[in-house]
C-alpha cells in the first residue's frame, strides 16, 4: 500500500476570474499551481496559508476560500521516490481562491529559498499539459475538469 504526502494546492483566481501559475525556479517552460506538503499534525487550511504566504506572499486574509476538492492523488517516480523515501507520492487537497480587492500584489521569492521565478494570470482553458512532469498530468488534468470543466 502506497504512503501518501499531504499535500495542499492553490487555485488562485483574481478579480478577473483569471488563474494563477507560477514558473519553477529551477525549470524553464514548468508552469504550476502554489503548492506545498502539511506538516506532521499541520490542519490542510494551515498548511494552505502557511504555502501561500512562503511561496506568493499572499496572507490569508487577502483571498477568500471558495471551494475545496480532495483525494487528488500521484506516485513519485522511481528518482524522486529515492530522495523522499518515506513517501511513495502525495495525496492533494486543491483550494479554489479568490483575491479581494485588498490583497496586495504576487511577491515571488520572499523567503530565502523561492520556488518559482516568475507568475502570470491565464484562462482556465489555456493551461498546458507539457508545463509539467508526466507523473501529475493525470491529477492536473482531474482538477481542471472537477473546479472548472475544462478537459485537458
Amino acid at each position: 500500500m502506497a504512503h501518501y504526502r499531504p499535500n495542499v494546492a492553490a487555485l488562485v483566481l483574481n478579480r478577473e476570474g483569471k488563474l494563477l501559475v507560477c514558473e519553477r525556479v529551477n525549470s524553464k517552460g514548468a508552469w504550476q499551481f502554489p503548492q506545498g506538503g502539511a506538516d506532521p499534525g499541520e490542519k490542510l487550511r494551515k498548511a494552505l496559508a502557511r504555502e501561500v504566504e512562503e511561496e506568493i506572499g499572499l496572507p490569508a486574509n487577502s483571498y477568500r476560500i471558495l471551494e475545496k476538492r480532495g483525494g487528488y492523488t500521484y506516485l513519485y517516480p522511481k528518482q524522486v521516490r529515492k530522495q523522499k523515501s518515506y513517501f511513495d507520492g502525495q495525496i492533494q487537497t486543491y483550494y479554489l481562491c479568490r483575491l479581494k480587492k485588498s490583497a496586495p500584489e504576487i511577491e515571488l521569492g520572499e523567503h530565502k529559498n523561492p520556488e518559482f521565478k516568475s507568475y502570470k494570470w491565464i484562462e482556465p482553458e489555456d493551461f498546458k499539459l507539457k508545463w509539467l512532469p508526466e507523473f501529475k498530468r493525470q491529477v492536473y488534468r482531474a482538477v481542471m475538469l472537477d473546479f472548472f470543466g475544462v478537459r485537458l
